[in-house]
């Protein structure tokens, strides 16, 4: 049991690992990610490569959403933009993914911040319904937009190469997208302490307080944008490489409205419940065929009922966290850790 917080130097008060036992599990969780997929069959790697792109892309929106309070439902919009650049980059100039990602990264922020512009003046439900506009006009653009997007058809995505290495299949991609995730994740704990961090959370919580202590709301809400919109291209590259195509289908509004479910059940506010919620969120349909599978020997029909729930499903998880744990499984884990922090002195 803990029964002080002493720190004798400020590197020791800024550290993110800040005890040795976090240092270990933390180590024992790097040594678990690398091993995993020399042990792991094929349908687990390709669950884990989905949990690391969702990962990637709920981050961005929680730093939009969650910590600076802007709601978007155009997050597929910015990760389509990212996966149609990486694309068309790889097919048409053989690019390499050192190239391809940070490309994609930037074309989505381009893009975030021609949607984030109105932010200033709107704000709730209309900058929610101008980012569904974004959403609207982005998918009329891969549909039309055919000698850039290839139109319903799509693109397809050659296998990207790294240092030489042609990374064709589900496992050989588990590297960078587990690399880019980790990456991802450790910027965004670090921001949140940074000043710009501190910026985005003041505007979040009252922006006229915050442009009173001076911080430009423009600027920094223009900032959020670009930095959601950054991490969602990144992770629509990557899921460009992961599907091997990319096609107007993969990123509709029900996309959108899955990533905000992610940052809900996680957590808003919280980078660990960005992981938390697209484990979880990923998982969820998963369970469902499990559950389809263990039930088809006695109910031939048990697919096609449960198929369509994993909707229902969704909708039911937002609410029910929502009304009954409204900071998500973050808090949940921040409980949990605290219980056993004053274990067994709990009162």
């Amino acid at each position: 049991m803990l029964i002080g917080d002493f720190k004798e130097t400020y590197a020791a008060d800024e550290a993110l690992l800040r005890t040795p036992t976090v240092r270990v599990w933390v180590g024992v969780l790097v040594v678990g990610l690398v091993l995993f997929p020399f042990v792991a069959g094929d349908y687990l790697v390709y669950l884990a490569d989905l949990v690391g792109i969702t990962v990637i892309s709920a981050i961005g929106l929680n730093l939009l959403t969650g910590f600076t309070g802007l709601i978007s439902l155009g997050h597929a919009a910015f990760m389509g933009v990212g996966a149609y650049t990486a694309a068309g980059l790889a097919a048409r100039w053989g690019l390499p993914l050192w190239v391809t990602l940070p490309a994609a990264g930037a074309s989505a922020a381009l893009f975030g911040v021609i949607v984030g512009a109105p932010s200033l003046r709107i704000k709730g439900l209309y900058l929610a319904m101008a980012t569904l506009a974004a959403q609207v006009i982005a998918e009329f653009a891969f549909v039309h937009l055919e000698p850039i997007t290839g139109g319903i058809r799509g693109i397809n995505v050659p296998a990207p190469s790294l240092l030489g290495f042609e990374l064709g299949s589900d496992r050989a991609l588990y590297g960078p997208i587990v690399a880019v995730a980790a990456l991802g994740t450790w910027f965004a704990a670090n921001l949140k302490r940074s000043a710009p961090g501190r910026a985005f959370v003041a505007v979040r919580d009252r922006d006229i307080s915050a442009e009173l202590m001076g911080i430009s709301l423009f600027q920094t809400k223009l900032r959020a944008f670009a930095l959601g919109s950054f991490y969602a291209g990144v992770a629509g590259a990557l899921w460009a490489y992961f599907m091997k195509v990319v096609t107007p289908e993969h990123f509709p509004l029900t996309m959108s409205i899955h990533y905000l479910a992610v940052v809900i059940v996680g957590g808003l506010g919280t980078v660990i419940g960005s992981i938390f919620g697209a484990v979880f969120m990923t998982l969820v349909p998963e369970g469902l065929r499990a559950l389809a599978g263990m039930v088809r020997p006695y109910y031939p029909e048990a697919m096609t009922v449960l198929s369509p729930l994993s909707d229902v499903v969704f909708g039911g998880l937002i609410v029910g966290f929502l009304l009954f744990e409204p900071h998500g499984l973050a808090e949940v884990w921040q409980r949990t850790k605290r219980f056993f922090r004053l274990w067994p002195f709990v009162h």
